[in-house]
C-alpha cells in the first residue's frame, strides 16, 4: 500500500503548474543599433541608457563594421555582470547585387536598417535607434507602444518637425512624404512579422510589392530626389501606406531642432524629454551644450545605484551653464524625466530592487 501523504492527481497538476511558471521564459526587448566610423563610444553611451534604466531583459543587435567588433565585444563582454542583457555583434551587409549603392547612399552604413526585417527573420518586433540616441526612461516604455498599434501599422516613429515654418520636407523636399512635415526614422519601432507580411502600394506599379521586393525600384527611382537616403524611402513608403504608421510624440525622439529656435515640442514641455536625439553631432562640438551635458553625463555614469543617481545634481548645474542658447533655456526639461527614471529605478530600499 502507497503512504497516505503521496500526491495524487491533484498535486500532480499542481506541480506541472509550478514548473511551466518557473519555466516561463521573460520577453526580451530587441534594440537594434549601426555603428561605423568613430561611433564606438557614442554607441556605447547609448547601450548604457538602455541598460540603466530598463526593467525586462535586453538582446541588443549590433550592425559593425569588422573592425569594430573586437572593440564592441570587449566593452560588451566587460558588462556581462549585469546579466540583464543579451547581445549579437553582425557585419554589414547589403544584397550582394546592388551593395556598393546601398553602401554610398546618404551615411556609410545608414541603409543598413532597411534591411533588419529580412536579415532578423527570427525577430518578431524590434526598436531600431541611431547611434546618436539617450534614453532617459526605460526602454520598457516605448516598447509597450507596440500593443497600441491597431491591426494595419506595422512601425512607428515620430514627426520629423512640429513646426512647419522651419519643417525641411514641406519646404524643401522632391519626393513624396509623411503627413505635414514627414517622419524622423533615428528612433523606429516595428512589428517584424507584420512587415515583412504586408504587401505595400507604391507609385511604381499597380501591383502591391513586399519589404524585400520594393526597397531596390524606390531606389532606382528616387535617387537622384533624396537627400536623407534611407529616411527619405522610408518617408515615400509611408506616404503611399499612411494606415501602416503609428505616430508617438516629439518627446520619444527628441532634437536639436524642437528648442534650435525656440520650444516646440510641447509634450516634452509637460511631461520632459524621453529620448535624445543628438544628430548634427552635437554631443561632440559645442553648438547644443546642453544636448552634450547630458551626454557626458550618462558616458561618465557607471552601473553602481549609488553613481547613477549621483549623477543629477552636476547634470542641473551643468545644464544651468547653458541658459544663453535656446535650448539651455528650458534645460528643465532635459533633467524632468531623467530625473523621474533615477528616483523610480534606484531611489528604492535593496530588497525592492
Amino acid at each position: 500500500m502507497l503512504p497516505s501523504d503521496v500526491c495524487g492527481v491533484d498535486c500532480f497538476w499542481e506541480a506541472a503548474l509550478r514548473y511551466s511558471v518557473k519555466r516561463q521564459p521573460v520577453e526580451e526587448m530587441h534594440l537594434a543599433v549601426v555603428a561605423c566610423g568613430e561611433r564606438l563610444e557614442e554607441t556605447m553611451t547609448m547601450l548604457k541608457s538602455a541598460l540603466i534604466f530598463s526593467i525586462k531583459p535586453l538582446r541588443f543587435h549590433v550592425f559593425a563594421e569588422d573592425q569594430l567588433h573586437d572593440s564592441f565585444k570587449v566593452r560588451l563582454d566587460s558588462w556581462s555582470f549585469l546579466q540583464t542583457f543579451n547581445y549579437t555583434l553582425y557585419p554589414i551587409t547589403f544584397p550582394s547585387e546592388n551593395a556598393a549603392e546601398w553602401k554610398k547612399l546618404f551615411k556609410p552604413c545608414a541603409s543598413q536598417r532597411l534591411f533588419l526585417p529580412l536579415i532578423l527573420k527570427e525577430v518578431d518586433s524590434l526598436l531600431y535607434v541611431d547611434t546618436d540616441i539617450l534614453f532617459l526612461r526605460p526602454v520598457d516604455d516605448i516598447w509597450s507602444l507596440l500593443k497600441k498599434f491597431n491591426s494595419t501599422q506595422i512601425a512607428a516613429m515620430a514627426p520629423e518637425h512640429e513646426e512647419p515654418r522651419i519643417g525641411w520636407y514641406n519646404r524643401f523636399a522632391r519626393h513624396p512624404y509623411y503627413g505635414k512635415t514627414g517622419v524622423n526614422s533615428g528612433v523606429m519601432l516595428m512589428n517584424m512579422t507584420r512587415m515583412r507580411r504586408k504587401y505595400f502600394k507604391n507609385d511604381m506599379t499597380t501591383v502591391r510589392l513586399q519589404w524585400g521586393d520594393i526597397l531596390m525600384p524606390l531606389l532606382k527611382k528616387y535617387k537622384l530626389n533624396i537627400t536623407w537616403g534611407d529616411q527619405d524611402l522610408l518617408n515615400i513608403m509611408f506616404f503611399h501606406n499612411p494606415e501602416s504608421l503609428f505616430v508617438f510624440p516629439c518627446q520619444w525622439n527628441y532634437r536639436p531642432d524642437h528648442c534650435i529656435y525656440g520650444s516646440n515640442c510641447q509634450e516634452a514641455e509637460e511631461e520632459g524629454i524621453f529620448i535624445l536625439h543628438g544628430n548634427r553631432g552635437v554631443y561632440h562640438d559645442d553648438k547644443q551644450p546642453a544636448f552634450r551635458a547630458v551626454y557626458e553625463a550618462l558616458r561618465n555614469c557607471s552601473f553602481e545605484d549609488d553613481n547613477v543617481y549621483s549623477l543629477l545634481k552636476p547634470l542641473e548645474l551643468e545644464l544651468q551653464k547653458t541658459v544663453h542658447t535656446y535650448c539651455g533655456k528650458i534645460y528643465k526639461i532635459f533633467i524632468k524625466q531623467l530625473t523621474r527614471s533615477v528616483r523610480d529605478r534606484y531611489d528604492r530600499p535593496p530588497k525592492e530592487r
